[in-house]
């Protein structure tokens, strides 16, 4: 179905900007990087897909069903996103907040064209129908001139709060009452961050995120007039053969210049008693929803509350895996997991409820996912935080950032905390 042909590249990381620069011709476009981040899990370098030859776009009715067949029947490399309101199709939940972004709920396309970058190799893989221009766009890319990325690009854009900071205080408060009354012990409470007719550059905004954070988990995404942004640290849930793993991440610090200070942040996060209880809160749900495509016994905790240090901040992960069950569909493992714990709260249904009632914005593709299938059914699938959106069409741009709510929470400190997320996105737009 497809040709595959390998070229040895002498410098792996000046090809990716020539590589994504180049990409910009085509309407759909799914960049993932991982830095140089090569965790045990990792797979690839970065990979690209471009021009759809297939696709899929749904709002939420049915979405899951709808990608099990076309995942089924396309048996291809297929890559896209699902939205935070696909819990509308596993629950008996709503979306009403609003939403000045416009993302389909989801979207898949099967790309004519495929590149697989790992080392100093890089894997072309076309669709027959376009295989003889391999050799044509090759050569093509490594002659693009690479924009310099501190180039002055657009005009500093002022950006506005959603919810003021009494607001949020008062938010805050609210859900810490229903944390006292018992109807939930976490949950992730999300504010915007927006700007309205202003035009940016998606391209030169995404390498200058990319820049300043280089996360494991770097996305670009295009369909049509629509971006993705993102400078995501975490890892949703990837399958490979019968194992899934998941990795959240709760639990943040920021990051100082002075080495000394920068260690003791570090332990400090480590051994902070309320970002633990955050995590591992989040660890039990995300076992409990792998438990239901499990083999029995299969679910382990293989990392407990460990601290990684990036580029803007320290974050604690923890990693669960488990074994499928035979005969278990992949999209099947995406339904049962989906929202993601770390995006949501304990108990989950509870939590979302509680998140809709208090939000002030549809979530839409923030706190969703971006990733891919495989031929074979493997998956990874990110999780969008650290990103900007925007709809060049009606000159929208938008970044939120959240924080876990649990009974030990203080509004200011949570407030403090979406900030430091908020950092790097801030910096880009602001110039």
């Amino acid at each position: 179905m497809r040709t595959s042909i390998f070229y040895p590249l002498k410098n792996p990381n000046t090809f990716k900007q020539q590589l994504l620069s180049w990409a910009q011709q085509f309407d759909d476009i799914v960049w993932l990087d991982s830095n140089n981040h090569k965790d045990r899990y990792y797979n690839y370098d970065a990979v690209l897909a471009v021009d759809a030859f297939t696709s899929i776009k749904t709002d939420y009715f049915e979405a899951f069903d709808k990608l099990t067949e076309y995942q089924e029947t396309t048996r291809d490399w297929i890559f896209g996103y699902l939205t935070y309101d696909l819990k509308n199709a596993i629950e008996e939940l709503s979306s009403d907040n609003p939403d000045q972004l416009f993302f389909p709920d989801l979207y898949f396309f099967q790309p004519k064209k495929l590149f697989l970058i790992k080392d100093n190799t890089l894997e072309i893989q076309y669709l027959k129908m376009v295989d003889d221009e391999i050799e044509n766009d090759f050569k093509a890319i490594t002659q693009v001139e690479i924009p310099n990325p501190d180039d002055k690009f657009q005009k500093p854009i002022k950006i506005k709060l959603r919810i003021h900071k009494d607001e949020y205080f008062e938010k805050v408060e609210h859900m810490l009452a229903h944390i006292q009354r018992g109807d939930i012990y976490e949950a992730n409470f999300c504010q915007e961050f927006y700007s309205e007719n202003h035009k940016i550059h998606p391209l030169q905004t995404f390498n200058k995120l990319n820049k300043i954070s280089k996360p494991p988990f770097a996305t670009f995404l295009k369909t049509d007039s629509k971006y993705l942004l993102s400078a995501s640290p975490e890892r949703y849930i990837k399958k490979e053969k019968d194992v899934v793993i998941s990795q959240p991440i709760k639990g943040t610090a920021k990051r100082s210049e002075i080495e000394e200070e920068d260690r003791q942040l570090a332990i400090d996060l480590a051994n902070d008693e309320k970002e633990r209880s955050e995590n591992i809160m989040i660890v039990d749900l995300v076992r409990n929803d792998l438990s239901h495509t499990a083999k029995k016994g299969s679910v382990q905790v293989e990392e407990l509350c460990k601290v990684y240090s990036f580029l803007q901040v320290h974050q604690m992960i923890s990693t669960i895996s488990a074994s499928l069950e035979d005969n278990i569909k992949p999209v099947d493992v995406l339904k049962t997991t989906f929202p993601m714990g770390s995006m949501t709260g304990a108990p989950k249904i509870s939590a979302m409820k509680i998140i809709e009632n208090l939000e002030e914005t549809k979530r839409g593709l923030y706190s969703g996912s971006v990733g891919y299938f495989t031929p074979n059914g493997d998956f990874d699938f990110n999780v969008i935080i650290r990103t900007i959106l925007y709809n060049e069409k009606t000159k929208y741009v938008s970044y939120s950032v959240g924080s876990a709510i649990t009974a030990k929470s203080s509004p200011l400190r949570e407030y403090e905390e979406c900030l430091v997320k908020a950092k790097a996105m801030r910096e880009v737009l602001e110039n």
